[in-house]
């Protein structure tokens, strides 16, 4: 770098070197020396002005998630530093690169109580493994990529805080130890599988077991046509957790969709009669809805060998990468004749489609969110990229239909509301040509509503579907389910999210009824332009009724005891007949719901 480059130019340069080249943040006093490093770059380094900072590192997420490489987030000291916070611990749980800037006061004045004087070096200690203060120009380079190998070897955010002064510094003394020219970008994705034996070993198990099940997580992205041709000669069912939604697409015939409460009663029946269990690239925290332990014979595949056993006891561990762990396990597995598993849980998957149809059709007002899960699976443009948010929306995201080439991205272990607009952001800026969906709840909207005028400023085509319920409905199902307890807390005033919208500069629609929710997201998904559409729907529509357990369904009859305000409402959308068929649960309490059916 020529003489007179500061700090902050030999940062981006360097980042630029290492095809770091898009950064999501909001300028500020004390980071205003990098804003210039990026200024004088802003042909070659895209930056993208959010309007929040955890919407900064969320948007960072979501490009790193359907990229796999990173991208950079920047924000001032204390206050900007401390909101990225949630969206790091997104990247950190959920595995995806990202390269943080924080600003922080002048150097010679650091913890002596000054404006914003927030160490966010030691702030982000736990949530980023490489975690670094740049102490000069001459520290720069190192830093950065060091900074950048640890984001992509450990698929972590890294973090690097830099004193407004040294963001500035054009002239640095390197220490005899800093030697000149030392530094490359050189680096390359492993590509680890176990050993042979191990695998043989594998393939032999998995041969002895006549029901075998597959969950695919999120390390198995990539590895889903493999792993298709596993299914296909084990006859085994490909059950997808939470993050695994899109290795496999819904169309295919090998899979039952999600699993858990938001997954299918098919997914669930597999699980319960399988006695062979192949677990790729997943530690969901939702394994009890897993084989029961001793059930059946299992292996586990995942580069992380501190995650296998983490759920489910574990006869051979593989650990590896999936693509070339499947790859050499593949030609060791062989044919099943016997198909009877599989047809099986195609007829499930196909009965559980013809429900979600049925509850569609047979919809009035308010909307069933069942409506919109079906017209969006038909309308959805080829090659889409859906992001899902947290709360009862996340059912109506997990359960489209997305088909081969589709993607699909949500926060699945942090599970953070206002999640997907940002993410929406993240792969609309990677991927320009493709058509982006954002699917969020009035909660997680009201949390994030300042981003639709980011859509807005940068004409961002995303399509953001509200489902608006005046409340967190979800939490007034879990309240019930899973602690047997009436709603509390979990009202929402009404927002007219089109109008905040088209304030905005959005393009927006706001529906009540059925029959106008497929016009309107047609419309939307072919504005050229960003788009909103808000969908008016029933808080009280049971978003797991067909996956829940005996022990749930009688804690929601507690919480009917108690005095459930909307126990009428609630009784009745879980007695709904197609639904009541396919669940053995709301069967067992059917004449407890009963009793409320009329109240």
């Amino acid at each position: 770098m020529a003489s007179g480059s500061t700090t902050s130019d030999l940062i981006v340069e360097r980042l630029l070197e290492w095809g770091v080249d898009t950064c999501f943040g909001i300028c500020g006093d004390q980071v205003n020396g990098f804003f210039e490093a990026m200024r004088t770059r802003a042909d070659r380094f895209r930056f993208v002005h959010v309007r929040h900072e955890e919407s900064a590192a969320l948007a960072a997420v979501g490009h790193a998630k359907f990229t796999g490489r990173p991208a950079a987030v920047v924000t001032t000291a204390g206050p900007g530093a401390l909101h990225l916070l949630n969206g790091l611990y997104d990247a950190r749980m959920d595995g995806a690169p990202v390269i943080v800037i924080t600003g922080l006061p002048y150097h010679d004045v650091l913890g002596t109580h000054m404006l914003q004087d927030v160490p966010s070096d030691r702030l982000f200690e736990h949530v980023c493994p490489f975690n670094e203060r740049v102490m000069g120009r001459a520290h720069a380079v190192a830093m950065t990529d060091l900074a950048v190998r640890s984001a992509l070897q450990n698929r972590t955010p890294s973090h690097l805080a830099i004193p407004l002064d040294v963001q500035s510094m054009t002239e640095d003394t390197p220490s005899p130890k800093n030697v000149p020219d030392h530094l490359s970008t050189a680096w390359s994705p492993a590509a680890l599988t176990p050993p042979a034996d191990l695998v043989h070993a594998a393939a032999d198990l998995l041969n002895a077991c006549d029901r075998v099940a597959i969950c695919a997580g999120a390390g198995a992205r990539g590895a889903g046509d493999v792993l298709e041709v596993i299914a296909d000669s084990l006859g085994a069912p490909i059950v997808k957790a939470g993050l695994g939604k899109a290795v496999v697409p819904d169309d295919s015939p090998f899979t039952t969709g999600g699993m858990g409460l938001l997954g299918t009663r098919a997914s669930q029946e597999v699980f319960e009669q399988c006695n062979g269990f192949l677990i790729v690239g997943s530690a969901t925290p939702y394994a009890e809805f897993w084989p029961k332990p001793g059930q059946a014979r299992t292996v586990q595949i995942d580069v992380n060998g501190d995650r296998i056993g983490l759920r489910h006891p574990v006869e051979i561990a593989l650990v590896g990468h999936a693509e070339p762990t499947l790859t050499a396990l593949l030609p060791l597995v062989h044919e099943r004749r016997d198909r009877s598993f599989l047809e099986q849980a195609q007829r499930g998957v196909l009965r559980w489609w013809e429900l979600l149809q049925e509850q569609a059709n047979g919809s009035g007002s308010p909307i069933r969110p069942q409506v919109v899960t079906v017209a969006l699976s038909e309308l959805l443009p080829d090659r889409a990229i859906v992001t899902g948010d947290a709360g009862s929306n996340t059912f109506v995201s997990h359960r489209l239909r997305l088909r081969r080439g589709m993607d699909y991205g949500f926060s699945g272990t942090l599970c953070t509301m206002g999640s997907a607009v940002p993410y929406a952001i993240g792969a609309q800026i990677a991927f320009p040509q493709r058509p982006v969906v954002a699917v969020v709840g009035d909660g997680g909207m009201a949390m994030g509503m300042g981003e639709l005028a980011t859509l807005a400023q940068y004409q961002l085509p995303i399509t953001v579907v509200v489902l608006r319920n005046n409340a967190l409905a979800l939490e007034i199902w879990e309240q019930a389910a899973l602690l047997g307890n009436p709603q509390y807390g979990c009202e929402l005033s009404p927002v007219d999210f089109a109008g905040v919208a088209r304030a905005c500069g959005l393009e927006s629609w706001s529906v009540s009824e059925p029959c106008d929710v497929r016009a309107a997201l047609a419309a939307a998904l072919t504005h050229n332009g960003p788009s909103l559409v808000e969908v008016v729907v029933d808080p009280f529509e049971a978003p797991f009724g067909e996956t829940l357990k005996p022990e749930q369904a009688q804690r929601i009859v507690e919480a009917f005891d108690k005095g459930e305000p909307a126990a009428g409402a609630m009784a009745r959308n879980l007695l709904d007949p197609a639904r009541r068929v396919l669940s053995p649960a709301v069967q067992a309490a059917a004449k407890d719901f009963e009793r409320y059916v009329n109240h």
